[in-house]
């Protein structure tokens, strides 16, 4: 991908239109440094309550924060018969969130992500179809980006069967591209297959790890309150970020 000043070399006289542009390779944000007390210790597996965790950040801290709920709507609705089965059984033994819980878990994100920082909320189609803008009421969130994760492999479904997942891009107030977002060839369409072993709700590691890379900074943190496998710490680490997440779990 040619970069701004590239462009500007090789065509001097764009320089009015391009310098105008929305978009940028480069970020201008930059994140607070921060003093964690003891017990959040940077890239480990916590095994904690989420909020807890939230509540013990500096307020406008982190430049992104990633939150996979275990969706309570979606269990209640399902009964495909093989809920007792391998995966499945896993699933749901998962501590279950709520709506409500998960307005929560977004209220505390909201305070801790610095301005014009970025959640990136794993939704399933029945919530995305339903309706969640509720979820991020009272809050500096704004949808800004849908992401399609075809998964390349058949999952559950009464009719057609999925194999996507989406996550929802919000960014906190004020709303802007450029100067923040500084990767643009990321597809809104993201073809990865993980493996299922580790985790019920395994997410993708090279989707993650690029959005870490296109709203941070080498060093800052990477927040999961909610983390699951932890993939996204994996994530944060291939891309040299540190990161503070947690699960009920461990």
């Amino acid at each position: 991908m040619t970069s701004v000043k590239e462009t500007l070399r090789l065509f001097p006289d764009t320089t009015e239109k391009v310098t105008n542009t929305v978009f940028s390779t480069e970020r201008v944000v930059q994140a607070p440094s921060i003093d964690l007390p003891n017990f959040l210790k940077p890239n480990t597996r916590l095994k904690m309550d989420g909020l807890k965790l939230l509540s013990h950040l500096p307020k406008e801290s982190v430049p992104v924060a990633f939150l996979d709920p275990q969706y309570r709507g979606v269990l209640d609705k399902m009964n495909y018969g093989n809920e007792g089965k391998n995966r499945e059984k896993h699933r749901c033994s998962l501590m279950q969130m709520p709506e409500e819980l998960i307005g929560e878990f977004i209220r505390g994100i909201d305070g801790v992500l610095i301005p014009s920082g970025h959640l990136f909320l794993w939704m399933d189609k029945f919530h995305l179809c339903q309706g969640f803008k509720t979820w991020f009421d009272n809050t500096q969130l704004d949808i800004v980006d849908l992401i399609v994760w075809n998964k390349d492999r058949f999952g559950m479904g009464y009719r057609s069967r999925r194999v996507s997942e989406y996550c929802v891009v919000l960014q906190k107030h004020p709303r802007k591209a450029k100067g923040v977002w500084k990767i643009h060839n990321i597809r809104d369409v993201w073809l990865e297959r993980t493996k299922t072993k580790d985790h019920p709700h395994q997410k993708p590691l090279g989707l993650q790890a690029e959005l870490i890379a296109a709203v941070s900074n080498e060093g800052d943190y990477i927040i999961d309150p909610a983390a699951g496998s932890f993939s996204v710490m994996e994530a944060a680490l291939l891309k040299n970020r540190n990161f503070i997440g947690c699960d009920l779990e461990g």
